[in-house]
């Protein structure tokens, strides 16, 4: 992510312990110097739970898009790479600056287990998630892999366009509000 300013940011995430944001030097090949690193979404694992199970507390694939104003955070909730066992699903917060916080719609913090529901698995596609968000010819697009219902969980490619609502929150699929 390129901020406002400039600047290049990398988001990444751990499965197990949250997403993370870190400052890239200019060429963007290392953390500048000094390192900015910074938490911005998180899901708490459940209490006594073994740490070689995520659980209820898995997180990964972060993408910051910016518009509206809003740097938003789409990250992928639970779990991938089942087949017709897939719950992955696509979570969203926003931020008036890419540090954070990323607020969900009800101003909880992407760090505490907050996150909008943006789109998940139904009776034609189990899981969906590990997205990317892009911009061509005027509209904005969700890139991102799910698993084929009718095709024996089978994962395949994705696009939808991604609309927004009055409030500038992201919305699939529907009509905007």
């Amino acid at each position: 992510m390129i901020d406002s300013a400039g600047t290049p940011w990398l988001s990444f995430g751990s499965f197990w312990s949250g997403i993370k944001l870190v400052k890239l030097n200019a060429a963007c090949t290392a953390p500048s110097e000094p390192q900015e690193w910074y938490d911005i979404a998180a899901r708490p694992p459940e209490p006594c739970a073994p740490d070689t199970l995520a659980g209820n507390s898995a997180i990964e694939a972060p993408f910051i898009f910016k518009k509206n104003g809003y740097y938003y955070l789409f990250v992928s909730w639970d779990f991938c790479c089942r087949a017709e066992k897939s719950n992955y699903k696509m979570m969203v917060g926003r931020s008036r600056t890419v540090t954070g916080p990323y607020l969900d719609k009800s101003g909880r913090n992407m760090r505490l287990n907050g996150g909008t529901l943006l789109l998940e698995g139904d009776k034609n596609w189990y899981g969906v998630g590990h997205n990317a968000t892009y911009a061509f010819d005027g509209k904005d697009y969700l890139i991102f892999h799910a698993y084929d219902a009718h095709d024996k969980g089978r994962s395949k490619l994705r696009i939808e366009e991604l609309q927004w609502d009055n409030d500038d929150w992201p919305v699939v699929g529907g009509k905007k509000q």
